[in-house]
């Protein structure tokens, strides 16, 4: 029950960094949020938009898992994972908060979801 509240929530945060990326990238609101200058966003908008649709393929995952009920077990333990790793990679190579965001909450739902909570 705890794993699969802490696995939503980990996709509703993926859900809303599609939105950010896909959606936001190129406004105020996305230049604030990714310190970004506006020529920058510009020139990067469709880039974004790609890792957007990533970021969307890992929510859908976890979507898909909870949904599978217990049968989906291993589908949220691979998505899990998958946004773990991104997120160690994105923390060691974009910045720390992306530790805090993206991988924290991912362990935590994978403990969770491992210990049968």
């Amino acid at each position: 029950m705890i794993g699969n509240i802490l696995v939503g929530l980990v996709a509703l945060i993926h859900v809303y960094i599609v939105y950010l990326e896909m959606v936001l990238w190129d406004t105020p609101r996305g230049h604030k949020t990714f310190r970004l200058t506006p020529e920058f966003a510009g020139a990067s908008k469709v880039l974004a938009a790609n890792q957007g649709l990533y970021n969307g393929f890992l929510a859908a995952g976890l979507i898909w898992g909870l949904y599978l009920g217990a049968a989906g077990f291993q589908v949220k333990v691979f998505f899990l994972l998958c946004v773990a790793i991104a997120g160690l990679y994105g923390a060691a190579t974009v910045g720390r908060k992306i530790l805090y965001i993206q991988t924290v909450p991912a362990v935590v739902a994978l403990l969770a979801v491992w210990l049968g909570w």
